[in-house]
């Protein structure tokens, strides 16, 4: 299996049946690598609807027939587009053919911003665990430090674990350091920072303050073989 990242909090899992793609924000944002018109996932899972999030969900699933994996509210809303969803919601996980997905809690916010300046409410934010192939991926999404962290990694056994450190909307690096810590994930690597200014931060930094987990900072376009 290969996990690569590409800027942001835009993260791609390639199994040997399936290529799975979570948060997919890439048209706007200059940091990755990607281009919306030549990804083919087969699923794509979304941590929350911030614009930055779900970004070019709807035209990759409609395109690809992809099915799109949310929160409740989130999923509804994304239905409504003509998009094929399944819901679930936080504590709730479900075994796909692709792997078993599971939400977990995240304090942030989710609503979807329109062109004509609504906000449309979107359920609660989520972490996703992603097990598959015998590993398991946590993407914590959008998310400030709690403490429950530490039931996640007591309850699972993360391999690869991707967490914001980009301050101001998430965690900074302090923060992440200590989630990082409650996890327990083997590897750690940090998202969801230098895409806009007020989230700029040093991810060398802030591996360098990792205690008793590997870090390593991925560049768009670097992969991780599991």
């Amino acid at each position: 299996m290969k996990v690569s990242y590409h800027g942001h909090s835009v993260v791609k899992i390639g199994t040997d049946s399936h290529t799975i793609l979570i948060d997919p924000f890439i048209s706007g944002n200059e940091l990755t690598d990607l281009k919306a018109e030549n990804e083919k996932p087969d699923v794509i899972l979304l941590s929350h609807g911030h614009n930055d999030h779900v970004g070019d969900t709807v035209e990759l699933a409609k395109r690809n027939d992809a099915l799109v994996v949310a929160p409740f509210e989130l999923a509804t809303y994304l239905s409504w587009q003509g998009v094929n969803t399944h819901p679930l919601h936080i504590g709730g996980g479900y075994d796909f053919d692709f792997g078993r997905v599971k939400l977990t809690q995240a304090f942030h916010g989710s609503s979807y911003e329109t062109d004509d300046q609504q906000i449309i409410y979107t359920g609660m934010p989520a972490g996703i665990l992603l097990t598959v192939e015998g590993k398991t991926i946590y993407h914590a999404g959008d998310t400030g430090l709690f403490s429950d962290m530490k039931l996640i990694g007591m309850r699972n056994t993360i391999d690869l674990a991707f967490l914001p450190i980009g301050d101001n909307f998430t965690m900074g690096p302090d923060d992440a350091a200590l989630a990082a810590e409650f996890i327990n994930a083997k590897t750690v690597v940090p998202v969801h920072y230098n895409t806009f200014p007020p989230i700029k931060q040093d991810p060398e930094k802030f591996v360098s303050m990792l205690k008793g987990q590997e870090g390593k900072v991925m560049h768009p376009g670097d992969v991780i073989e599991l």
